[in-house]
């Protein structure tokens, strides 16, 4: 007994230990990125359908509404373009590296344009074929190891999810006829029926977001279903030793599932490798409150297990991990060991709108929010987490309330202080935003020093419109 006790008070000082390092790196979802307002009604931000690929020492990632693309050396922060090269108003955009050329395909019912670059960060694209044979939704080109090019698209109600070999030295022509690879199978496939919880029977499933992967000579077809608005929206896989089938389903589905948490869904991503050999799938989670397009992006650490089954680990999926910097095997080495010590903690705050209560900031839902009463400056919330606590990291979850933005307005940002205190006296600076210039809405910040305290208080000093208004405030150590 006395050798266990000893095993766990040293991971436990080691785990603590490591948050003092500053090359020790973790994230947090939603991914910490700039999501855009939308072009259209309501006021509310979005991104989804992501892809992100490693071309040229950087990670690139495309997502749907947009406005452009962002890159990042580390997958910690990402550096937006914006553009107007590329039609970046489509959803579920797709690339493919190609040698020392990128190409870059969204989603249309009109025609299929394809465009290439070889610098991505000048914003420099041109036209690589004018229209494909076919206009396709939910693209996705995967390049096999014998550089033959391959493209997989789908998204409906009614039809499957379509494949074809594509000759990209001749003007992106396709190789014979498209094939069917994917069809619904909601009596079969419980993750594809409709619902939050998959409940609508009736309803038929969108199946959509094909994306491939080649593993150790396998071909795995992931797709997405039943819908982008349920929290049960989830990505499952079949199975292949050819690019173009047959396909038989993976003995366990789905592929990458979370119907709970903070942020609930994991649907329509893409699977990449990173710099030391592990896999990633970046997908959609859902908050589709204000619109059914209300989404954000989630990341989470994929594992072949022992019978060669893919799977996307979503456990703890809302809390922080760390990114490695060797290849791992198990959820274990990417779990920070920070647990969340604000759920459900007592809060008091500057003002508020009766039907969004401050309850709201910690109840561990995207879904509810707090509005202060105004968006001035001034206006703050602070938690009571009960007793001392060691607090190393802290993830402020913005909401829009009262806005009136569409798409990007320069010089807009949420600015603002947050400070802690051991006796809600005396209160101390641990992080300031109040010259922040970047859009970020979902902001993980990692300490670079545990902080022991009781209280944490977030000060407004700036909102982008509307009012000061926060889905949650958490608080990890």
């Amino acid at each position: 007994m006395k050798k266990t006790i000893t095993l766990i008070l040293i991971l436990t000082l080691s785990k603590n230990y490591i948050f003092s390092q500053n090359d020790i790196k973790t994230i947090c979802n939603p991914v910490d990125l700039s999501y855009r307002f939308c072009i259209d009604q309501p006021s509310r931000r979005e991104a989804a359908d992501p892809t992100i690929i490693w071309f040229k020492d950087r990670y690139w990632l495309f997502a749907s509404k947009s406005g452009g693309y962002w890159y990042s050396n580390d997958l910690t922060e990402w550096v937006f373009i914006e553009t107007n090269k590329i039609p970046v108003e489509e959803y579920a955009p797709t690339v493919v590296a190609i040698d020392d050329t990128l190409y870059f395909l969204a989603s249309s019912n009109e025609k299929s344009t394809i465009y290439k670059t070889d610098n991505p960060l000048s914003d420099q694209w041109q036209v690589a074929v004018e229209s494909l044979e076919i206009p396709v939704w939910d693209p996705d080109l995967f390049l096999d190891d014998d550089k033959r090019l391959y493209l997989y698209w789908g998204c409906s109600n009614k039809n499957p999810i379509y494949g074809v070999e594509i000759d990209y030295h001749h003007n992106f022509t396709f190789i014979g006829k498209p094939k069917e690879l994917i069809f619904p199978n909601p009596s079969q496939n419980g993750w594809e029926v409709p619902g939050d919880y998959n409940t609508l029977k009736k309803q038929a499933p969108w199946i959509e977001g094909a994306w491939m992967n080649k593993i150790n000579g396998k071909y795995f077809l992931q797709y997405a279903g039943p819908g982008t608005e349920f929290k049960c929206y989830a990505d499952a896989v079949y199975l292949s030793d050819n690019p173009l089938g047959p396909f038989v389903l993976q003995k366990h589905n789905p592929f990458s599932y979370r119907p709970e948490g903070f942020i609930a869904g994991a649907g329509h991503g893409s699977t990449f490798k990173d710099i030391y050999g592990n896999y990633w799938h970046i997908a959609t989670g859902t908050i589709s409150v204000k619109h059914m397009f209300e989404r954000r992006l989630v990341l989470f650490p994929v594992f072949l297990d022992d019978d060669y089954i893919l799977y996307a680990n979503t456990k703890f999926g809302d809390y922080p991990m760390i990114l490695p910097k060797k290849k791992v095997y198990n959820i274990d080495e990417v779990f920070a060991n920070l647990w969340l010590l604000s759920y459900k903690k007592n809060v008091a705050v500057s003002s508020f709108i009766d039907s969004l209560h401050p309850n709201n900031i910690t109840d561990e839902n995207i879904r509810t929010y707090w509005a202060a009463k105004t968006g001035d400056k001034g206006e703050y919330a602070s938690i009571d987490l009960g007793v001392n606590c060691d607090v190393c990291a802290i993830q402020v979850n913005f909401a829009e309330h009262n806005t009136t933005l569409f798409g990007r307005t320069k010089g807009k940002y949420h600015r603002y202080i947050i400070e802690y205190s051991t006796d809600n006296k005396k209160w101390v600076t641990i992080i300031d935003k109040s010259q922040n210039n970047t859009d970020n809405t979902q902001n993980y910040l990692q300490l670079p020093n545990k902080i022991n305290c009781r209280y944490i208080r977030i000060k407004n000093i700036e909102v982008p419109d509307g009012n000061f208004a926060i889905s949650d405030l958490r608080i990890f150590g």
